[in-house]
C-alpha cells in the first residue's frame, strides 16, 4: 500500500470543469484566450512542439503574459502534457536518458508557467517485460521529480493496451505509485484508453464495475484528471484512435453515464479530432447536453 499522502491540497471541487486540449501557435498566451472562446473551465497545453526533443527557452514576456491571462480568465486548474516521442519505458539507454531529461525540463517549464499539472504517457517496454518498463518508469519519474523543486505533479495517464504499453492495466498504475518516492504523483484516467484497454464504459453495469475496479486497484485519491475521449476502435481493441464525443464506440449513452458518475467529480479534458466532423465547440456542447442535471437521478448508483 502507498504510505505517502495523497496530494490533499491538490483537490479540485465536485463542479464538473470540461475543457479542451488548445493550441498555442502563435504565443503560449494564445491558448488562455482560445480556451475562453470554447467556454472552457479548465484546459490543457504542450508546452513547446510535441514532436521535438529540443525545446525555445520561454521568454519572460510569454510567461507573464500567460499567468496574467490565466489570473484575469479564473480558469483553474490548468493541465499540460508531456511531448509524444519520449518513452519512460524504453530499454534503450540513449531514448530512455532523453525521455528522463525531457520530463525534467518539462516539469520546470510547467513550474514558470504555474502549471501544477503535467500529464504523461508511460511509454512501452518494447520486448523487455511489463516489469522491467514498470521499474524503468518508475526511476524516471523519480529522477526527473528529484531535478525539479517545484510543486508540480506527474500524472500517469492509463494506456490503450496496445503492443507493449506500460500502464494500461489498472494495477501497473499503483505499481509505479508505490514506487515513487516523492508525493508529487498522481493519475490521469483516458476514457478511450480505458475502452480500449478492456474496461467497459456504456452500461450502468460495466462502468459500475469499470470503477470499482479503479477505485480497487488504484484510488479515486489518486485521480486527478479525466481524458474525456471516444473510441475510434472496440471494447479491448487496443486502439489508441479518439473520436468525436458520442459518434465512437463509447457513444452517447456511455458519455451521458461518465458525466453523471463520480468521475465527473475531477477536471474533465476533451482530446477529440481536429476534422471537419465537428468543432471542439460542438463537442462542448454535446458534452453539456450529455451532462444534464435531468439525468442524474437515474444514474445515481454510479456515483460509487
Amino acid at each position: 500500500m502507498r504510505l505517502i499522502t495523497p496530494m490533499r491540497d491538490l483537490h479540485v471541487d465536485a463542479l464538473m470543469k470540461l475543457g479542451f486540449h488548445v493550441s498555442i501557435s502563435g504565443a503560449i498566451d494564445r491558448a488562455v484566450d482560445r480556451a475562453l472562446e470554447l467556454g472552457c473551465d479548465v484546459f490543457q497545453i504542450f508546452t513547446r512542439n510535441p514532436r521535438s526533443w529540443s525545446s525555445r527557452p520561454l521568454r519572460e514576456g510569454e510567461v507573464k503574459a500567460f499567468r496574467e491571462k490565466r489570473r484575469r480568465a479564473g480558469i483553474d486548474p490548468v493541465f499540460a502534457h508531456m511531448p509524444y516521442i519520449q518513452n519512460l519505458a524504453s530499454p534503450s539507454d540513449e531514448v530512455y536518458g532523453r525521455s528522463v531529461n525531457s520530463l525534467a525540463e518539462e516539469l520546470n517549464r510547467c513550474s514558470v508557467l504555474g502549471v501544477p499539472f503535467l500529464v504523461t504517457h508511460m511509454g512501452s517496454h518494447l520486448g523487455s517485460g511489463i516489469d522491467a518498463g514498470i521499474d524503468r518508469v518508475a526511476c524516471a519519474i523519480n529522477l526527473a521529480l528529484d531535478r525539479s523543486d517545484g510543486s508540480v505533479a506527474v500524472l500517469l495517464e492509463n494506456g490503450s493496451g496496445s503492443g507493449s504499453q506500460v500502464g494500461s492495466e489498472l494495477g501497473e498504475l499503483l505499481t509505479i505509485l508505490d514506487a515513487v518516492d516523492d508525493e508529487r504523483v498522481a493519475v490521469c484516467l483516458d476514457t478511450c484508453h480505458a475502452f480500449a484497454a478492456g474496461y467497459e464504459l456504456r452500461t450502468p453495469e460495466g462502468l459500475a464495475e469499470t470503477l470499482e475496479a479503479f477505485d480497487a486497484a488504484v484510488g479515486f485519491e489518486w485521480l486527478k484528471l479525466v481524458h474525456l475521449n471516444d473510441s475510434l476502435g472496440g471494447l479491448g481493441s487496443g486502439i489508441d484512435r479518439h473520436e468525436h464525443i458520442g459518434l465512437g464506440e463509447i457513444g452517447d449513452e456511455g458519455f451521458r453515464l461518465i458525466l453523471h458518475s463520480r468521475l465527473a467529480d475531477v477536471p474533465m479534458i476533451m482530446e477529440t479530432p481536429v476534422d471537419g466532423r465537428r468543432s471542439d465547440a460542438d463537442n462542448m456542447r454535446r458534452a453539456r447536453e450529455l451532462s444534464a442535471p435531468s439525468r442524474q437521478r437515474a444514474h445515481r448508483s454510479l456515483r460509487l
